[in-house]
């Protein structure tokens, strides 16, 4: 099975695994640049000309004003362009404060963008392009670092605003994603944040890796403990 055929392949059984979209949903998909979300926007779009469910897809990229985070406009509107799929761009930026960590205030400002469109533009979904490592990544770092058992969920209900986020790559490795966006000529970003560095999840990324050397089946056993968990779909 090829790289194309397998990430579709995992795509789909997440949407139907997790529940992830239903009829008449209209999704907004956190477009950074990065290659998980153009392979999420991509795949979306693609999954939307599929009769059931009937689903519409509309796409926010937000940039930050104080932040040197080049990304280029152009090449994701023509990418939105070719997929039929409407962009909205955002500016937005943060006061640093040395009460919480300016990736955390960076992170929570495009959250807010993300909230506020989507309300604006009736949508009951929002799609984020963390695929499984990410997930696994955040699980351990949970575990390491805090001391509690959590990750970030395939679906998520929001308690106070009409929204669910999901992450239809839940099931996919990055490696996939990486090689697909490689083959496909992915444009990449040019990021130069002046507040990144070597950070927990950092660490757990290496701790992950290091795991897999162990055991080659450790991607497999990590999952089925979150699953097991019930951590994948929260209310």
């Amino acid at each position: 099975m090829g790289v194309e055929e397998r990430l579709w392949k995992t795509f789909n059984k997440a949407l139907g695994q997790y529940q992830l979209i239903d009829e008449g949903d209209r999704i907004l998909v956190g477009l950074s640049g990065g290659k998980d979300s153009l392979l999420l926007l991509e795949f979306l779009a693609r999954r939307s000309h599929i009769h059931v469910p009937h689903f519409t897809v509309e796409a926010l990229h937000v940039r930050m004003s104080n932040i040197q985070y080049e990304t280029d406009t152009t090449y994701l509107q023509q990418f939105c362009s070719r997929l039929d799929v409407p962009l909205h761009i955002v500016t937005t930026g943060f006061t640093p404060s040395d009460k919480k960590p300016s990736c955390f205030l960076c992170s929570w400002q495009r959250r807010k963008q993300l909230f506020n469109l989507a309300q604006q533009l009736g949508c009951q979904k929002i799609a984020l392009g963390h695929h499984q490592d990410d997930i696994i990544h955040t699980t351990l770092m949970n575990l390491t670092f805090q001391g509690h058992f959590a990750t970030m969920p395939a679906k998520l209900n929001m308690r106070k605003m009409p929204l669910a986020i999901i992450r239809p790559l839940c099931l996919c490795c990055e490696d996939d994603i990486r090689q697909y966006a490689e083959t496909h000529h992915y444009e990449k970003q040019t990021k130069k944040c002046p507040y990144e560095h070597t950070t927990n999840r950092t660490t757990a990324s290496e701790l992950f890796a290091h795991m897999q050397r162990l055991n080659p089946e450790a991607r497999y056993t990590l999952w089925h403990a979150i699953e097991e968990g019930g951590r994948l779909v929260e209310y």
